[in-house]
């Protein structure tokens, strides 16, 4: 785009839509947006950039007509916007295709993909540019993260340098594209870090997911690497037939990135790497869980093979500081720590859980779930949110998210969890809403307790309720 625009983004709440508005914005367009509701992070984010943003959805947000629509991949048909776009014949795109043709061309495309671990591990990897930008200023970055690194205070970055980090969404493009947005991406090198069933409304089985994140490998050229996790046979497949160099990193003795002596206190990790069987550095981490070490060493090789120096990616997990949402202290409250989580698949829940049993070691853990995301409100995941959800000493769910728009046959059922929860020896409990689990919660929580309020998006502002409830509780004396 040559001459200045207005970009008008439907669903601009999103994490990489609302970081694309601020792309857009820092290139001189004048950009508007709307969402059905709006709330923390992202809208934090665009309030700080002066961008408003309209709700609800409705036609007259596109008054004046803007010269370029750019529609969010949770927009379907019947969305009163997006009716009118077509109606009207305004040019229209995805978040994908626009970041292609507009950020990408003569850039270093530096992809990090997987069913976990996709926004941390972008962080860690920004972060240890930007260190390594202070000695040489040709490895400052520009990002585009799914979620707000707290080293930065923002989700996005562009700058005239060659590299360009992106996380590599799975999940499909826009309603009229629905491919991977990681297939527009064209990676010179990348980052695989899980490949699991996710994302059942779009991939109808595992082997589906597996062929997508194959066709991401296909797309790196001769001259690239994808640095691959070892500890799963899905990664193994998925990587098998690359055209490029593959680096494994874990656990696995020969592996070219080995992690040996890993050490967890609280909420500090530390650990050995090794690079094709020869020390390469000793890497301590400001983060609890295995889960966080291993996002580290990927990023770390991924750095290291690029050229980034040793000593600057050292120095760069040492001060990292995580992101958004993920493991967030939102509130301490008479003794009792709230945390915020971005938790949508049994697996995050259960490394979640874990990471917050070494920070906080014998104190009592309460995991309260609001089943919202595509994955967590269907059944075919019940088992292993079952199993996740028994490192808890306490679990509270609410009602499956707008559980209307799931077939009654695939929708997850909450009270079948709790019983299961229940028989198994983890005291449970249902709740319909973020109110019901205020009222019902605060009077039980005492000094020393933990609460991992788990849910991708706002959860009925339970993050600001529940330290409410607990403050007014203090002064009647009536709590536990």
């Amino acid at each position: 785009m040559q001459k200045l625009k207005h970009i008008h983004l439907i669903g601009i709440c999103g994490t990489a839509m609302a970081s694309l508005a601020g792309m857009l914005q820092q290139q001189g367009h004048h950009i508007t947006g709307s969402d059905a509701a709006a709330y923390p992070p992202m809208s934090d984010l665009l309030a700080g950039l002066n961008i408003k943003i309209y709700e609800p959805y409705g036609e007259s947000n596109l008054e004046p007509r803007p010269d370029l629509v750019v529609v969010g991949n949770a927009i379907s048909r019947g969305n009163p916007e997006l009716e009118y776009v077509l109606d009207q014949r305004i040019p229209f795109c995805s978040m994908a295709a626009i970041l292609h043709d507009e950020f990408l061309p003569g850039r270093e495309s530096l992809v990090v993909a997987g069913t976990h671990g996709k926004t941390t591990t972008t962080s860690m990897l920004a972060w240890i540019y930007e260190v390594a930008s202070r000695t040489n200023p040709e490895f400052a970055p520009s990002f585009l993260i799914g979620g707000v690194a707290e080293n930065f205070g923002t989700s996005f970055m562009v700058r005239a340098t060659r590299p360009f980090l992106l996380e590599g969404d799975e999940y499909d493009t826009a309603f009229f594209d629905k491919g991977p947005k990681f297939l527009h991406y064209f990676p010179d090198a990348a980052i695989l870090t899980h490949v699991e069933f996710d994302h059942a409304d779009i991939y109808a089985d595992l082997a589906s997911v597996k062929t997508a994140f194959k066709r991401l490998v296909n797309l790196i050229p001769r001259r690239g690497r994808v640095v691959a996790f070892d500890g799963s046979e899905n990664v193994s497949e998925c990587v098998a037939k690359a055209f490029c160099t593959v680096e494994r990193y874990g656990f696995a003795g020969d592996s070219y990135w080995h992690v040996t002596d890993p050490r967890h206190d609280e909420a500090l990790s530390r650990w050995t790497l090794l690079r094709d069987g020869a020390p390469f550095a000793e890497f301590s981490l400001p983060m609890a869980g295995e889960h966080n070490a291993l996002n580290a060493t990927a990023a770390a090789a991924l750095a290291a093979g690029q050229g980034v120096p040793v000593e600057a990616i050292v120095e760069a997990l040492a001060t990292f500081k995580s992101v958004k949402r993920r493991l967030e202290v939102s509130a301490v409250v008479d003794g009792v720590t709230i945390i915020d989580d971005f938790a949508h698949h049994p697996t995050a829940i259960r490394e979640t859980l874990r990471a917050l049993r070494e920070s906080y070691p014998g104190r009592r853990l309460w995991a309260v779930l609001e089943p919202r995301s595509n994955t967590l409100r269907r059944n075919v995941f019940e088992a292993a949110l079952v199993e996740s959800l028994t490192l808890a000493d306490h679990v509270v769910l609410a009602n499956v998210f707008k559980s209307e728009n799931i077939p009654a046959n695939e929708r997850l059922v909450p009270e079948k969890v709790v019983a299961r929860l229940n028989e198994l020896g983890t005291q449970s409990a249902v709740y319909a809403d973020a109110d019901a689990i205020v009222d019902a919660l605060a009077p039980q929580l005492r000094q020393g307790d933990v609460v991992a309020i788990l849910s991708n998006g706002g959860f009925g502002s339970i993050y600001q309720k529940l330290p409410r409830a607990i403050s007014a509780l203090i002064g009647s004396a009536g709590r536990a």
